[in-house]
């Protein structure tokens, strides 16, 4: 049963990702020339030629990250996925949606999903950016960009963001659980939550994201109901400035002194395998873990297009044009029961 004969355009927002080793540079280029990342006086002078600075001494560092994980992100290739399990689950609740990736940093660009939406004639637009909480760097960077290309007159609305959201929390659970297993005794490792980090100046602007990922945590402890101790850390600083603390790197080493010798890391802030999980987390911190003594070190796997995550997200689609789909949904089973 249909439950709307409009077509409703989900553009999914995310930050992108280099495809090959040499896409790196112009890829970082372009996220330091973003004025919702870099801004200081006469920035509008100075962006570029330290964005220019920046990207080609960062490219060289983080290299070997992508080299690690086949020389290239995979967060297109996953966000693709996203986009058509959602179309899928939509149409399977009666919406005829079509799903489009938007880019920030890298390709297909914001503008290249816009072109997309046009094509397929839609009569309404949701925004779904993939970031579980709200940052003036993430959601806020992709919706400037958004209204810098966007000149249709339709109707456009917006998914917020969605930490709290019963399914999304579900969905992170069950990963957790699942990493959980591969521990002799599921109750000993220290449950690590490891979250991007953004600059203090950031914060300090009244900007969410820190307290967005504080409740995360805890509303992920509170109905995981694990025993295990836990801690909060951020990863991936770049530049002099100062960002969120305590790091990975910190947080590794007091395990390390705490003769901690079983962690599960959990990348609190990503619905995707990317870099900062495989890279990053999968492959420097493990070894960083191994020097320090840490006998067992386990990763939980992105949310990628998790069957609990792609009916999160359809229900905040739903919500956003206004139908109640997980309401819809218990009908028709409880309809189904009855027959």
């Amino acid at each position: 049963m249909a439950y709307t004969t409009r077509r409703i355009g989900v553009v999914l927002f995310q930050l992108g990702g280099p495809d090959t080793l040499e896409a790196i540079e112009p890829f970082l280029f372009n996220l330091f020339c973003d004025p919702d990342i870099i801004d200081f006086p006469f920035a509008r002078i100075g962006r570029k030629p330290l964005a220019k600075l920046i990207s080609s001494t960062r490219a060289r560092k983080v290299q070997h990250h992508y080299a690690t994980i086949g020389g290239g992100s995979p967060i297109r290739r996953f966000t693709e996925q996203q986009a058509r399990a959602l179309q899928l689950n939509l149409a399977g609740a009666g919406v005829d949606a079509r799903c489009f990736v938007a880019m920030r940093y890298w390709h297909p660009f914001t503008a290249q999903a816009i072109e997309q939406l046009q094509d397929a004639e839609c009569d309404e637009v949701v925004l779904l950016p993939l970031y579980p909480q709200y940052s003036s760097t993430t959601t806020g960077s992709s919706l400037n960009e958004w209204r810098r290309h966007f000149r249709e007159d339709i109707p456009v609305h917006y998914v917020e963001p969605f930490y709290h959201h019963e399914l999304y929390l579900q969905a992170l659970i069950e990963k957790i659980d699942e990493a959980l297993a591969r521990f002799p005794n599921p109750d000993r490792p220290e449950i690590v939550f490891s979250a991007h980090s953004v600059p203090l100046a950031v914060i300090e602007k009244g900007d969410p994201y820190q307290r967005q990922i504080e409740e995360t945590v805890e509303l992920l402890m509170q109905r995981g109901e694990w025993a295990n101790r836990h801690r909060l850390c951020y990863q991936s600083k770049v530049g002099a400035s100062k960002w969120l603390q305590p790091s990975l790197h910190t947080a590794l080493r007091e395990l390390g002194v705490e003769n901690v010798r079983e962690v599960c890391i959990v990348p609190i802030s990503f619905v995707s395998d990317h870099v900062e999980t495989l890279g990053e987390i999968d492959h420097e911190a493990r070894a960083e873990a191994a020097h320090l003594g840490i006998g067992q070190f386990e990763m939980t796997s992105g949310l990628n297009d998790s069957p609990a995550f792609i009916a999160a997200l359809a229900e905040l689609v739903g919500t956003a044009i206004g139908i109640d789909l997980g309401r819809e949904r218990g009908a028709e089973s409880l309809a189904a029961a009855a027959d």
